[in-house]
């Protein structure tokens, strides 16, 4: 009997040994797929610029997102493989645009007046040589957002409007404009924020 345990647990080792080494030769795989892919969004250099508009004059307000994580996909053999599907999301908290106080109401008044926005996600799709469409999910609303792009080398720009109506973002823009009444103000004394966006992501792969 007991020489029918001691097998039994030997085997049942052994399996489970075998078992460990095969997912770890399949991780080890995996990695090396991810290595070996010519392109990836990874550990290419990506920056998310955009510019909001200010004021009946519509002055520009330029900022940024310091960071963007890639969730899903982003390899391939060409910039347009690893572009084509991508998933990716953008944490609110790591908005920028040099001033302090403007971080802090953006970050409060716009943002803040929106539901599920601790991330903006999206999915970026390449429809030809020069177009594209992003869903992007905002104030817990997925819409697609059409964008162009260009190619040089191994640089990919795509730029895009974004219509904030189109993510029922009014209330978060009028919330936005009161907190910065007086600094929206042009000289002919009405106060406005504008609802569209200008999107600008450059990804300059390795």
């Amino acid at each position: 009997m007991k020489k029918t345990l001691i097998v039994a647990f030997i085997i049942s080792t052994a399996f489970q040994l075998t078992s460990c080494k095969v997912d770890k030769k399949k991780e080890v795989v995996q990695k090396k797929e991810v290595e070996n892919s010519a392109y990836s969004l990874k550990t290419a250099k990506n920056t998310v610029d955009w510019v909001a508009y200010k004021t009946t004059d519509k002055l520009p307000v330029k900022g940024k997102f310091k960071k963007v994580n890639i969730t899903k996909n982003g390899e391939g053999n060409t910039a347009k493989d690893a572009i084509n599907g991508a998933e990716f999301s953008i944490p609110v908290s790591s908005l920028f645009t040099a001033d302090l106080s403007r971080d802090f109401k953006l970050k409060k008044f716009f943002f803040g007046f929106m539901d599920n926005t601790k991330l903006l996600s999206g999915t970026l799709i390449i429809n030809d040589e020069t177009n594209g469409t992003a869903a992007i999910t905002m104030n817990g609303i997925t819409k697609d957002l059409a964008f162009t792009y260009a190619l040089e080398g191994k640089k990919f720009k795509m730029n895009a409007t974004m219509n904030l109506d189109d993510w029922n973002a009014q209330k978060a823009v009028e919330s936005l404009n009161i907190a910065c009444k007086d600094l929206h103000k042009a000289t002919d004394g009405i106060s406005k924020t504008w609802n569209e966006v200008a999107i600008n992501i450059t990804s300059v792969f390795q």
